[in-house]
């Protein structure tokens, strides 16, 4: 069965922090694969 790709992209889990396991708020471009706190990001 072919599935929607749409379906496909909306169904797809949470991408989580390598290092402490908490979901990853994620943007189209960003391939990266810890969260902003483990990077040591303070302020966006």
């Amino acid at each position: 069965m072919i599935q929607n790709i749409l379906d496909f992209f909306r169904n797809l889990p949470a991408k989580q922090c390598v290092d402490c396991g908490k979901p990853i708020e994620e943007q189209h471009e960003c391939y990266g694969n810890k969260c902003d706190h483990c990077m040591g990001v303070s302020d966006i």
